[in-house]
């Protein structure tokens, strides 16, 4: 089985390995077996039960919340030779036709439903004629009271385990504390599901919180040096939608509003010239975002402050889905929280007010943080971190220390003294020694804790405890109104075996204007290339009229910029490019790659110095040249920089062709050199493939690279 998963993955699509825990999931589904995943944004949930339905008879239903989600996966689907259909409100009585037709014809092996069509029981009776594959179900939080969009709707799908017992389910999303975890497999009855929790981290994303001080002013210096890319801001209310869409207009951005008040064809216009690369920038309300599947969103910027953690894991999560450096910028002020508070309290449903608001005080101490935010974050999910992340401000800008080992003693031994049953505010109140009638009774003036904090200052000890939940020595019970409970690791500070280190809180001025000038990732690929790559994608895109990522993601285009694939063989092993889309695009991009180099590498190179070399090569390249410097072997410069020794071979090919001092004879015993000389004199110097399976199966990749790099270089003199 394993194998015959690996060659669906390959060749359908273009994936060469699997992540973890993708195949251990696939595998169960296939055997027919429940499985609840909870897997971070762009971690490739859809494969889970994508591949499945293509090893399981009959059709596999998908239950997605939204038409342009559905869509864009179908897209995606059939552009990999997979036979896929969606039902929804979008398509005409003919198009629905033709759809139920391919159903009874046992034609289609997914079919996308939102889940008000999957359980009117017309559509229930017609599914029971048919055989099916696997029901999954996307966006599974929805399904749940404590989740944070929690949608009526779903909660009916709990009927699909009693009207067929026989197939398996199974459940997927980025977003589920450990409380809305239970609670959606409780809805579901799949209690005997696999549980995979796949980690929350999305270590591609720089987060970063500023105070929101002249914030148009912030988000126009954010945006300065990234017109070129794709991304969403967020903001709580239409009207301010529309204000910050308008200013950035009048900039010169490629900027569109997206709100519920827009007219629907004007939400679909929106919505679609995003997808296609025609509108650089939405700005919009939460209305927007969970149906769009787009890998190469760059930044993701929340002009306000969201309602909940989960909220903002989820959108911030809309960044870099294909796994490139992307930002998570958030401005935070108290304005915000107001206004959060009040969209939450105007709802008659009081249970659900609470638990809102729990949610709300989580969110503001994310944004007050003074301990990593990634750390922070992945704590709010129970995915608890030992070290920092080194990709957030306050890791790249950290604020002032102190030792806090004794305050923190303090607030866990009253956490524990007062049962582990209330909120950070009364445990506050009884460290300051507050004589308010709560305390009196409960009795808890009477404690051993009372009073030992009331040389420190509310705002201060808030401060602390916050940071106390982020490092994982408390942990918030949400189905109990935000109640502190200890951790295994509190243990160790209570004994006093363990200093507990704080930040104080930092100067706002100063933040915002470090946090305006930091940067973007690194990009370690050709961007001329890549530019080049990615017109000819526009350009067959928008002749299928679809999204240019239903082509290639930004990804694999990065990829092919890096490696540049020279024959059919070499794009296959670029990760994204499966057997369909190669017959159907490889040609045209291998001809974009074939004439890129000609023009731009090839020709006479005269010896550069380090100074040109600096500007006409990436930064990865410059730490391999480094290394291959300091007289390391290949496999010594491959294990320093953790990547293959191919990807090093490929550098060291490119700097001896861009003109650098780079013997790449030294890596290549000398009884293969005339071997390798022979097959490129009778092949020519393009078509590692071809060239690999002239030679001895002891010649490597790596050595016909380096010998082809010398070979070249004479060729041009």
């Amino acid at each position: 089985m394993p194998t015959t998963l690996h060659h669906t993955l390959k060749t359908v699509f273009g994936f060469h390995e699997f992540r973890a825990p993708q195949q251990d999931v696939i595998e169960r589904v296939v055997a027919g077996e429940d499985v609840f995943l909870v897997m971070p944004t762009g971690g490739g949930k859809s494969l889970c039960y994508q591949i499945p339905a293509l090893h399981r008879n009959g059709v596999a239903i998908v239950v997605s919340p939204l038409i342009a989600l559905m869509k864009d996966q179908v897209d995606a689907l059939i552009a990999n030779g997979a036979r896929a259909a969606c039902l929804n409100s979008s398509l005409n009585s003919a198009e629905v036709g033709r759809v139920f037709q391919q159903m009874d014809a046992g034609t289609l092996d997914l079919l996308y439903v939102a889940p008000e069509r999957l359980m009117m029981p017309e559509f229930l009776e017609r599914l029971g004629t048919l055989k099916l594959a696997l029901f999954a179900i996307d966006e599974a939080h929805c399904i749940s009271q404590w989740g944070h969009d929690f949608r009526p709707d779903y909660v009916k799908l709990g009927r699909l385990r009693t009207t067929f017992p026989a197939v398996p389910i199974v459940a997927m999303t980025a977003t589920a504390d450990p409380e809305t975890r239970q609670d959606i497999i409780n809805q579901l009855g799949i209690n005997n599901a696999t549980v995979f929790v796949a980690g929350f981290d999305r270590p591609n994303i720089t987060y970063t919180v500023i105070p929101k001080q002249k914030p148009l002013v912030q988000l126009g210096s954010f945006l300065s040096g990234r017109r070129d890319e794709a991304g969403i801001i967020y903001a709580l209310s239409r009207k301010r939608v529309e204000q910050v869409a308008e200013r950035l207009r009048e900039a010169g951005f490629s900027v569109a509003a997206y709100h519920a008040g827009l007219p629907d064809d004007e939400r679909m216009r929106v919505q679609d010239a995003f997808r296609k690369d025609d509108i650089r920038i939405v700005v919009a309300t939460v209305a927007f975002g969970m149906g769009i599947d787009k890998p190469n969103v760059r930044f993701v910027v929340h002009y306000d402050m969201p309602k909940s953690v989960e909220s903002y894991y989820q959108e911030t999560g809309r960044a870099g889905r294909d796994g490139l450096p992307s930002e998570a910028l958030m401005l935070f002020g108290m304005g915000d929280v107001m206004t959060a508070r009040m969209l939450i309290e105007n709802s008659d449903n009081a249970e659900r007010v609470k638990i809102e608001l729990q949610k709300l005080n989580a969110m503001v101490g994310y944004a007050e943080a003074l301990t990593c935010r990634r750390r922070a974050l992945l704590a709010y999910f129970g995915d608890q971190r030992q070290h920092d992340c080194g990709n957030c401000d306050i890791c790249t800008d950290p604020p002032q220390r102190f030792d806090a080992s004794e305050q923190a003693k303090k607030a866990l031994s009253c956490v524990y003294r007062v049962g582990e049953r209330f909120g950070m505010m009364h445990v506050i109140e009884v460290l300051r020694g507050s004589k308010n009638q709560r305390v009196r009774e409960l009795k808890h003036d009477q404690l051993s804790t009372y009073g030992i904090g009331s040389d420190t200052s509310a705002v201060d000890w808030e401060n602390i405890i916050r940071q106390l939940i982020h490092l994982g020595y408390l942990a918030q019970d949400f189905t109990r109104f935000g109640a502190l409970k200890l951790t295994p690791v509190a243990r160790p500070v209570l004994k006093g075996e363990t200093a507990v280190i704080l930040g104080r809180p930092r100067d706002a001025v100063q933040t915002v204007e470090k946090g305006k000038k930091r940067a973007g990732g690194r990009r370690d690929y050709d961007q001329a290339l890549f530019d080049a790559l990615r017109a000819l994608r526009k350009k067959i895109a928008d002749a299928a009229n679809v999204p240019p990522f239903v082509v290639f993601s930004d990804a694999t285009l990065a990829e092919m910029a890096r490696s540049r694939p020279s024959d059919a063989r070499e794009l296959l092993q670029v990760s994204g490019v499966g057997e369909h889309k190669l017959r159907q695009y490889g040609r045209a991009f291998l001809d974009v790659i074939a004439t890129y180099v000609k023009e731009n590498v090839g020709g006479t190179v005269s010896r550069l110095t380090d100074k040109d070399l600096a500007l006409t090569t990436s930064d990865t390249r410059k730490e391999t040249l480094r290394l291959y410097r300091e007289g390391l072997d290949l496999e010594a410069i491959s294990a320093r920089r953790g990547l293959k020794s191919s990807t090093i071979a490929a550098h060291l090919e490119e700097l001896h062709g861009l003109g650098a001092d780079v013997d790449l004879l030294r890596f290549v015993s000398q009884e293969k050199v005339p071997l390798i000389r022979a097959q490129l004199e009778k092949q020519g110097g393009l078509g590692l493939s071809e060239l690999k399976e002239a030679l001895p199966d002891e010649i490597s990749y790596e050595d016909i690279r380096l010998v082809r790099g010398v070979w070249n270089g004479e060729q041009r003199r």
